[in-house]
């Protein structure tokens, strides 16, 4: 596949100039942020593009190496934090169309966790027995406790996308889902729960190209389905779903991020930076001890 960095005019349009919006160092979160109530156009937003941040491929690898020690002292911290009755935790929810990357965000950016502090939940179709309950039902189930980091690979979203899509459900009971999610959403702030919700943006082309590099490869056949071709027929009606979801349900508790991913490097980086924008902005800290310190000390030099 050819390097991202050298697709063409549109990618090099796409990067900007010298600095991206907001600067290297400004905080990113801001930037990719999906203000509440405001109209979503995701054919304005390049899938290439680089809004803010490293530059280039080097950059953004050195980059992200540069986040694995603070981002695994705030994770320690807020388990540690945990023990101590602090009730809070941190969900990441990932949504995109096939081949966007939700699988490799979880193995190059959660991979900077300790595995022990993390759970991770891929949301496929829904069972008989959860077809027989509300669609939050078994998001519920999945939750991070005090102290964890949450992952959804796709999530409660599924049911305005691919319902909308398919029409599985009446139009007027989507309607609904959206109300539903917002509420359910700031009942989980309000619980302590801080919710990063990324929508992973990649272009028709690169998922064909994402796609054959499947079939081109015998060792990733396992991860091709016939279904995505069909469901590339879709792609309008997924995008119009997305947007509407990203209008409906970005909120001032639960936010929505865009994130551009046709460049996996940058995706991974941006990826990392809310999460290490957001732990540090919840500021965990280790509890003091409950005990003596120096009558343990002593004691224990004298065995």
């Amino acid at each position: 596949m050819a390097d991202r960095d050298k697709r063409g005019k549109a990618g090099k349009a796409a990067k900007g100039g010298k600095a991206g919006k907001g600067g290297r160092d400004a905080p990113l979160g801001p930037v990719l942020r999906v203000p509440p109530g405001e109209r979503v156009d995701l054919a304005a937003i390049h899938p290439a593009a680089i809004p803010a941040g490293p530059r280039d491929k080097a950059a953004g690898v050195a980059a992200m190496a540069r986040m694995a020690e603070p981002l695994a002292s705030l994770q320690e911290r807020l388990y540690a934090a945990s023990t101590a009755g602090d009730r809070r935790r941190l969900l990441l929810v990932l949504q995109g169309m096939d081949t966007s990357g939700k699988g490799g965000t979880v193995k190059h950016v959660i991979g900077l966790f300790n595995p022990a502090g993390c759970r991770i939940q891929a949301f496929k179709a829904p069972t008989p027995e959860e077809l027989n309950h509300p669609f939050l039902w078994r998001i519920v189930k999945a939750l991070p406790r005090p102290g964890e980091i949450g992952i959804f690979d796709r999530s409660h979203y599924e049911d305005v996308l691919i319902a909308r899509v398919r029409k599985l459900v009446p139009r007027s009971q989507l309607g609904r889902r959206y109300d539903q999610i917002n509420r359910f959403e700031r009942s989980l702030a309000d619980q302590g729960v801080t919710i990063v919700k990324v929508f992973l943006h990649i272009s028709y082309e690169e998922q064909r190209e994402r796609l054959l590099a499947r079939l081109d490869n015998p060792d990733k056949h396992w991860k091709f389905n016939p279904g995505d071709i069909t469901e590339r027929a879709a792609w309008p009606a997924y995008q119009r779903a997305y947007e509407l979801a990203l209008e409906r349900c970005s909120t001032g508790p639960a936010p929505w991020y865009v994130v551009p991913a046709d460049r996996k490097w940058y995706r991974n980086w941006a990826v990392g930076k809310l999460l290490l924008e957001h732990l540090e902005e919840m500021a965990p800290a280790y509890p003091p001890a409950d005990f003596d310190v120096q009558e343990c000390r002593e004691r224990l030099m004298a065995t």
